[in-house]
């Protein structure tokens, strides 16, 4: 386990390996109601983050793995995860998330990497344009919220590239202008441009966060924990930016 560099992120920032591995989003997801890690991660990494984002953990597989970030996409109220999970993955993960008042959504497509293809909070929903209209059209009815295709610096998986929550976001610096503008007016906050684990501009890889912490890869630096910690509003207030109509 790693500490915390600064003082003032000790409360609220957890700095790992998962499985000697820093690329930490891979293994995770979380929002402000829950938690969803690997089945296999240790005890005491499970409490650290229950502890410094402020929710509860639940531990499982998702298809056989401990890939949480790359297959399951959610925000506090629903779970989706894709039709490739084993049937008693879906029986654990609705039994844990019927007791916090969360729905879990099986979706139907061959895009299952849904952590990489869906970027959401609890107000928006960026999702990848390789997903055809019933898809979204079932994303949208899942979620009940705001629902945009688009791709992201340069790439068609914007839930790589980005990280956000219902405080802040942090993206890849290979963001345009014109990207930087949307999304800010899309999401209704200021975002943050950086990367994880020394350079790593796959935002996801190295972290997952919630409006209350984060968790991000130890091969990052003390600069790059600091971008993440002032873009997700955790330092400081973020300005509110009115968000596009309907």
């Amino acid at each position: 386990m790693h500490q915390p560099r600064n003082k003032e992120q000790s409360g609220h920032v957890v700095i790992l390996d998962i499985f000697n591995d820093p690329n930490v989003g891979l293994y995770g997801l979380a929002t402000d109601r829950y938690c969803i890690v690997g089945k296999n991660l240790k005890q005491e990494q499970v409490e650290e983050i229950k502890e410094k984002l402020n929710v509860e953990v639940i531990q499982t597989t998702l298809y056989g793995t401990d890939l949480i970030g790359i297959f399951g996409a959610g925000n506090s109220n629903t779970l989706l995860i894709p039709n490739i999970c084993f049937e008693p993955e879906i029986a654990l993960i609705k039994s844990k998330l019927a007791k916090l008042g969360v729905k879990v959504v099986v979706l139907e497509t061959n895009h299952t990497a849904l952590g990489n293809n869906i970027l959401l909070n609890d107000s928006v929903a960026i999702v990848s344009n390789v997903f055809g209209k019933k898809e979204v059209e079932a994303i949208q009815s899942a979620l009940g919220i705001k629902v945009v295709q688009m791709s992201l610096a340069g790439t068609p998986v914007p839930g790589s590239v980005g990280v956000i929550s219902n405080k802040g976001g942090i993206f890849s610096p290979n963001l345009s202008s014109k990207e930087i503008e949307t999304l800010e007016a899309l999401l209704g906050f200021e975002i943050g441009l950086g990367t994880v684990n020394l350079g790593n501009p796959f935002i996801a890889t190295g972290l997952f966060a919630n409006s209350f912490g984060f968790v991000i890869g130890s091969a990052s630096s003390g600069y790059e924990i600091s971008r993440v910690d002032e873009s997700l509003g955790l330092l400081k207030p973020k300005f509110l930016k009115p968000k596009l109509e309907e």
